[in-house]
């Protein structure tokens, strides 16, 4: 799977209250409504700019650290958000990401600024930076979330397949 977009970064300890904030976890549960407001305590204009085309949040160490819901990956899925790269993730926000069908994938970002093109190979491990003209290289997921992941996350996985089958 292929996934062209460009980036919209950040730095490292991005917690899911970044993601979206308990002030907005409550009032709805419509995840299109609270999509609007998310990375707003970061970057007010993130939904703006994800929305239209998509875009990769790429982020420093320590991706989405905090509460273990699964609105903080669903949240981005519905703005737009087409995958998440960065150094390191929580380890719950990395599970419910591949969960819910958000692609997450741990590599070097140092090398990607802000609006830069980007152009992720999940399959083949590798991050291309358009703008840059450089690889990055990164460990595929393993098959049974790459499977999860191209079937749109787990209940959608079990929805196709009556329970947890793997090709």
């Amino acid at each position: 799977m292929i996934i062209d977009a460009r980036a919209i970064k950040f730095g490292d300890d991005i917690n899911t209250d970044y993601i979206i904030s308990g002030k907005h976890k409550f009032k709805s549960n419509d995840m299109e409504t609270m999509a609007v407001h998310a990375m707003e305590d970061v970057d007010p204009h993130y939904y703006e700019k994800a929305k239209p085309a998509g875009a990769f949040l790429v982020a420093g160490g320590n991706f989405g650290m905090g509460s273990s819901r699964e609105q903080a990956p669903l949240v981005l899925i519905h703005s737009n958000t087409k995958a998440v790269l960065a150094k390191s993730f929580a380890r719950i926000f990395y599970r419910n990401a591949i969960n819910t069908g958000l692609p997450v994938v741990e590599c070097d970002t140092d090398l990607i600024d802000d609006d830069d093109e980007l152009s992720l190979d999940l399959e083949g491990g590798l991050l291309r930076n358009v703008t840059k003209g450089i690889e990055i290289p990164f460990a595929p997921l393993p098959p049974v979330m790459a499977q999860l992941l191209a079937d749109g996350g787990l209940v959608e996985h079990f929805k196709k397949h009556g329970g947890f089958a793997l090709k």
